[in-house]
């Protein structure tokens, strides 16, 4: 794999930044993703089922980088405009380009284990074979995902954190056949994006999503046994601890249900300590899922 730049890119790819990026999935995480790495300089594709989609992904992206230009967010000199240019959208993995060059595939679709695998064993098939594949799944297992591939030494997992192009952090779970040059190469990507990188093993939750939902799921607990108010419990772990935001607004942000699937997940695989509150569960019922939804431990615009 190499990452020498070309004419058309000297001028705007860092020199650890993969020239092309596949994003499968273009919801608000895949969104973040493409965006992050088209700032960076890499041309990137969005794989979203359907026209409508695909374009709402691409969308996405453009309304993110409105945002961070009017915050102040984007590097003197960066044009917003032109880092849109840079990012496309198909309509499945098999219209991925074949001569698009892509050193990295990012799949960021929904957290089902069997639905993750058809999309990365049919993006390998689409992509060359020095391509990395990465999911960005927050707790399923990255090793029982390698067993869809046929070269799992070129795949890891790359959790990212939301909203992606504000946050520091990257997760990088190896499972154990991740190869070395496949870790080295996640690691100076996450570099380029001006991103932290931390390693995990494999293991349920990994280290972030098993720590952050254990915090979660007991302030839902006291929320629920009327300890205190969630805007309270939130402030306490703000200002006590330094936290940058409270876990209920932060459950809210990230979505109800899906916290409510990662709790599950992790009840099944390490035990009852991390039974989902009903709290939790009745709210997923009501549809009150967070921001997305505009309700859920707080009412959102």
């Amino acid at each position: 794999m190499t990452h020498e730049l070309t004419d058309d890119t000297e001028h705007s790819t860092a020199p650890d930044a993969p020239r092309a990026v596949a994003v499968v999935g273009g919801g608000r995480m895949g969104a973040g993703i493409a965006q992050s790495f088209a700032t960076a300089g890499s041309r990137v594709v969005i794989v979203e089922s359907g026209a409508d989609a695909a374009a709402a992904a691409v969308e996405r992206v453009a309304g993110g980088l409105r945002r961070a230009a009017e915050r102040g967010r984007l590097a003197a000199g960066v044009d917003p405009e032109e880092v849109r240019s840079r990012v496309r959208a198909v309509a499945s993995v098999a219209e991925l380009p074949a001569d698009a060059g892509l050193e990295l595939v990012v799949e960021a679709v929904p957290e089902d284990a069997g639905l993750k695998a058809r999309v990365l064993a049919d993006a390998e098939r689409a992509v060359g074979p020095d391509a990395v594949l990465a999911t960005n799944t927050s707790s399923l297992s990255v090793t029982e995902l390698a067993a869809a591939l046929g070269r799992p030494g070129r795949f890891l997992g790359m959790h990212f954190f939301n909203p992606v192009p504000a946050s520091e952090l990257v997760e990088l779970v190896t499972a154990p056949e991740t190869g070395p040059a496949a870790l080295a190469a996640a690691r100076g990507w996450a570099r380029t994006l001006g991103k932290t990188a931390v390693v995990v093993r494999d293991s349920p939750g990994f280290a972030s999503s098993r720590l952050g939902v254990a915090l979660g799921l007991e302030a839902i607990r006291m929320a629920e046994e009327g300890v205190a108010a969630p805007a309270d419990i939130d402030t306490a772990l703000e200002l006590g601890y330094k936290h940058p935001m409270g876990p209920l607004r932060l459950t809210d942000l990230v979505g109800l249900d899906v916290r409510l699937a990662i709790a599950e997940h992790l009840c099944r695989t390490l035990g009852e300590r991390f039974a989902p509150p009903e709290l939790l569960r009745a709210k997923v019922a009501r549809g009150e899922l967070g921001r997305k939804t505009g309700q859920g431990f707080y009412a959102w615009p």
